[in-house]
């Protein structure tokens, strides 16, 4: 079954511009139910791209193999993209031409995923997914059985390469849920309250402190008459912040003043 909450992201053969594949070869459907599904890669290199160029590889792949291998459509039952979407290639009906004989094909689906034997070799989280949502419907529509395999196995080939091989070996897994992210102290909210009682003890420290060190430009009343000016309580600080402030609003009293005459 598709994972809970999500939707099979198929891409229809109009949807991605796939020629029309030659009669009667790529019309042959299934002579028998179908084992169970293989895995493919692309046995190149590949680089990974954004989604909206992929429906041009899979366009690319379909000429390689209809104009370079003489085959009569694309050789795969689906194309899995490293965004998770699964473009349809021969679909569930038309044999495909992918697993190495007419035996092997008429057996199994073929699910390509769009990874190579260099460059990108490690499919992604998402296509990971898109690879199971291929199977699943291959099993649910199909009908597939429940093996599922690479295209090495009863075929001497190196496909589906072995990340996507060990993938398939361990039963080809959904990955693992990404964990909710958990909030650092840094990004927890602050409330309003906690925001005051903050503010509370910042001014009670301040008020508790011993002496602070005076601004060179200080007003002359500082607590210790031995020392005028140059040490300060919490009291003070907030006394010259006061006069600083009120020294800026007249000054732009007075600027304003001027602008107006």
């Amino acid at each position: 079954m598709l994972r809970e909450g999500a939707a099979l992201k198929l891409v229809t053969r109009s949807q991605w511009g796939a020629r029309a594949y030659r009669t009667p070869n790529g019309a042959t459907p299934y002579s028998r139910p179908r084992r169970g599904v293989k895995l493919h890669y692309l046995g190149t290199a590949y680089s990974d791209r954004a989604h909206d160029k992929c429906d041009d590889y899979v366009r690319q792949i379909q000429a390689q193999h209809m104009d370079g291998n003489g085959w009569s459509d694309i050789g795969y039952s689906f194309v899995v993209c490293t965004h998770g979407y699964v473009y349809e290639g021969r679909g569930l009906k038309r044999r495909n031409s992918a697993n190495g004989s007419t035996t092997l094909n008429d057996q199994d689906y073929a699910v390509l995923l769009m990874v190579g034997s260099s460059g990108l070799t490690k499919p992604t989280t998402a296509q990971l997914d898109g690879a199971r949502d291929a199977i699943d419907y291959c099993r649910a529509e199909g009908p597939a059985g429940a093996w599922i395999g690479g295209h090495r196995d009863g075929y001497p080939t190196a496909c589906p390469g072995d990340v996507v091989y060990a993938w398939v070996k361990a039963g080809a897994p959904r990955p693992a849920a990404t964990p909710p992210k958990t909030a650092t102290p840094q990004e927890t909210a602050v409330t309003e309250a906690e925001m005051d009682r903050i503010a509370d003890k910042v001014v009670d420290r301040l008020l508790a402190a011993d002496k602070f060190n005076a601004p060179t430009d200080a007003a002359d009343y500082s607590d210790d008459p031995k020392n005028p000016g140059h040490y300060w309580s919490g009291r003070t600080v907030f006394r010259d912040l006061v006069t600083r402030v009120r020294r800026i609003d007249k000054a732009v009293a007075e600027l304003a003043a001027k602008k107006e005459s």
